[in-house]
């Protein structure tokens, strides 16, 4: 009884530095950038006394970005989590079915197909500026994202449902998005390849408080599914045969909770773009910290994902000299040392 009052004792506090660290780093986010401003002009800014630029600067573009990377981190680190548990695969993430293969391949056809590339204005930068829309571009992203967890989870459901098959299924087609990017890509003009390519980096730049708006309704959405769903995942921890006599549907649970958090990866990625390991790194660190309690895991994840991508987009914003590098590229240096020291811990059987 004891070590269970001191165990809650440690999540709360824990869940408390958490929150607290969300907090500093989203208000670092707002006072660190590459425009120079004083921490006075951030201020001035913030309270709408200093000049038009920087009270652009701060509400216009920082507030969203910021913003942006608490809903999106939050989002991505959930959804890595939902998928360890439904695969017990402590190597799943997000990319694992090929939703961001699909998000690609949809973004690539709005951009080259039907704004900047061979169907349209050829090679006219102009004329591409025009007619490019970034919420077709995130809208085709989402569709063919969500047609494609639709179509794994569809085939999935033809046989058992087993995570195995979820996984390969997963690779197989995303690896047919892929090669059809590849064509579409060999086909596209200069102008047409060039914005397509810069679609894939993970850029926290491009959202707006309209974005922001979608991507927080469609994550909070799921964090609550997935928190109410947190005992049949707690039991879904101790295998299929122990969570179906506790009166688990463990296939309708898979089903559902894979395509939630498919549905809440692929509004991250369409807005954003590519934004890798968020849904590796964070899930792992939080069980460590606090074990593999649903109930606490997912708000830990929750918030630990907005802490990786605050850093992230700090850090890339710092470095940019004058403009602020990928954030996906921050976050793919940080996750890859991370995911090879999974491999090795694995291998040596300690997780």
């Amino acid at each position: 009884m004891q070590s269970l009052i001191q165990n809650r004792k440690k999540q709360k506090t824990v869940i408390a530095l958490l929150c607290a660290a969300v907090v500093l780093l989203a208000f670092a986010g707002l006072f660190i950038g590459s425009s120079h401003m004083t921490l006075r002009d951030c201020v001035n800014a913030l309270l709408k006394k200093g000049s038009a630029s920087q009270v652009r600067i701060i509400w216009n573009i920082r507030i969203p970005r910021v913003l942006a990377a608490v809903i999106a981190g939050a989002g991505l680190s959930i959804a890595g989590l939902i998928m360890q548990t439904n695969l017990n695969n402590p190597m799943a993430s997000p990319s694992t079915l090929g939703v961001s293969n699909a998000a690609v391949f949809g973004a690539n056809l709005s951009i080259i197909a039907f704004a900047g590339g061979f169907l349209s204005t050829g090679n006219n930068l102009n004329s591409y500026m025009v007619g490019a829309n970034p919420y077709a571009t995130s809208l085709m992203a989402f569709i063919f994202s969500t047609l494609s967890i639709l179509l794994i989870l569809g085939l999935c459901r033809l046989r058992a449902f087993q995570p195995g098959v979820v996984v390969l299924a997963g690779i197989a087609i995303g690896s047919v998005w892929t090669a059809a990017t590849t064509i579409l890509q060999f086909y596209a003009t200069d102008v047409g390849l060039s914005a397509a390519v810069i679609w894939t980096f993970g850029d926290l730049g491009r959202a707006t408080y309209r974005t922001d708006l979608l991507m927080a309704l469609v994550v909070l959405a799921g964090f609550v599914f997935f928190l109410i769903m947190s005992w049949k995942f707690n039991a879904l921890l101790s295998g299929d045969v122990s969570a179906k006599s506790m009166g688990v549907n463990v296939d309708l649970l898979r089903f559902a909770s894979m395509l939630a958090a498919s549905v809440i990866t692929a509004v991250c990625v369409s807005f954003l773009g590519i934004i890798g390991f968020v849904g590796i790194i964070c899930p792992h660190v939080t069980k460590r910290l606090l074990g593999q309690d649903h109930r606490v895991s997912i708000p830990a994840s929750a918030l630990t994902g907005s802490i990786l991508l605050l850093l992230a987009d700090t850090l890339s914003r710092s470095l940019g000299n004058g403009s602020a590098l990928p954030v996906g590229a921050i976050t793919s240096l940080l996750g890859a040392p991370f995911f090879l020291s999974i491999i090795f811990r694995r291998k040596e059987g300690r997780v």
